[in-house]
């Protein structure tokens, strides 16, 4: 699998490219500031992009705004997004579109190595990997007072990408109660229900978000 790798701190990003290596990805290009990765994503095409927010020159949002630049040339690239900070504004502009497979890990919290590969090769496949922290971020900042805590706990696991057996067993209980659950608040948001699993995710992530 190709990938692109773009962070600014060395040791972090040698560091990046020496693990992902080690579980068979091609690091096609390694980056380290914002108009070189936007350069490499639309020179090399990756299956996924792993991508620091904060990148030379401005050190604001130069990573962010080069993947969504290429994502708007090569619509539904892949991206993952690694972050210091819990920033509701990224998450937002990643998720917009809706297209190809989407991430946003905070990178403190990114312990386990069989986690995170998992996580990468979810985004290559067109999933949803996002932090519980920035969806708790997202959940706390809107008016979802029509779900009940339950509800709100499997939603929460929905925008992680897990599919219902995997909420099912976090939760400890049936993956038939977390249909019941999750067709509850496909009707409370107003969202028609789909078996795409992604789709399902964005959709509900931009209601949360709108």
């Amino acid at each position: 699998m190709r990938i692109v790798v773009a962070e600014d701190l060395t040791l972090l990003r040698d560091g990046l490219i020496r693990m992902l290596e080690a579980y068979d990805f091609d690091v096609v290009a390694a980056v380290d500031n914002g108009p070189d990765l936007l350069k490499a994503l639309l020179e090399h095409r990756p299956d996924v992009a792993v991508v620091d927010v904060r990148l030379p020159p401005t050190h604001t949002d130069e990573g962010l705004r080069a993947a969504l630049s290429a994502r708007a040339e090569i619509p539904g690239l892949p991206v993952l997004v690694l972050s210091q900070y819990v920033e509701r504004l990224y998450a937002r502009e990643l998720l917009a579109d809706g297209n190809g497979g989407i991430g946003y890990l905070l990178k403190d919290r990114v312990s386990d190595i069989g986690d995170f590969i998992d996580n990468v090769n979810r985004v290559a496949a067109g999933g949803t990997a996002l932090d519980p922290t920035v969806v708790s971020k997202l959940l706390h900042n809107h008016e979802l007072g029509q779900l009940t805590p339950r509800e709100r706990e499997v939603l929460s696991h929905m925008a992680q990408g897990r599919s219902n057996s995997a909420i099912g067993a976090a939760l400890f209980i049936t993956e038939k109660a977390v249909a019941k659950h999750t067709n509850n608040i496909f009707a409370k948001l107003g969202l028609q229900s789909s078996d795409d699993d992604n789709r399902r995710v964005l959709a509900v992530l931009r209601y949360l978000d709108g």
